[in-house]
């Protein structure tokens, strides 16, 4: 499989870059659905995710999986955001300095593309061939291949191999850091 190393901390600022340019608060659902948009569209532009997180296909759309988590638990963190039922409350300013301006723009670009939709609309949108593929093919609760993900949002061939050749040279790096 296809994975690149994820980044904790431009995950969180990444996420509070969101919710502070919609108010400082905003649903869940909605802020991870944003986050995948951002993480799909980076993927197909620049050939790496922006997070290099697990997009999971779950019952309601892909989710980002570890950024899912960092916001469900907030309470165990509670730094950085707070929740309340669904709502997501940023309790920190994002540090840009953690995300490249190509990051930024894929979030930007999806927040305005994505903020005026509503629950249904989100669910529909993000049922993309990468999520009918995995739920096809590898079932629910299965990782989105970040091929698939690119895919699915056109991706040229020469930027699906490049994006599988970048994730191969991460992580062989990964591993040969860790092996000895």
């Amino acid at each position: 499989m296809i994975d690149f190393p994820f980044n904790r901390e431009k995950a969180i600022n990444a996420m509070l870059h969101i919710c502070n340019s919609l108010g400082g608060t905003w649903d869940k659902y909605s802020l991870l659905k944003i986050l995948y948009f951002a993480e799909q569209k980076h993927l197909a532009k620049y050939g790496r995710p922006i997070t290099g997180d697990n997009i999971v296909a779950m019952e309601y759309g892909p989710v980002p999986s570890i950024s899912y988590d960092e916001v469900k638990y907030s309470k165990v963190n509670p730094h950085f955001f707070s929740i309340t039922d669904n709502i997501v409350t940023a309790k920190s300013i994002a540090d840009l300095d953690l995300l490249s301006a190509s990051d930024l723009e894929c979030l930007n670009e999806s927040i305005e593309e994505n903020k005026h939709l509503s629950f249904g609309d989100l669910k529909a949108k993000s049922h993309d061939k990468a999520y009918n593929w995995t739920i096809q093919n590898l079932g629910e609760n299965q990782t989105i291949p970040y091929i698939e993900i690119a895919k699915a949002i056109g991706a040229t061939n020469e930027m699906i191999e490049f994006i599988r050749l970048t994730s191969e040279n991460f992580n062989f790096t990964f591993n040969e850091k860790h092996d000895w």
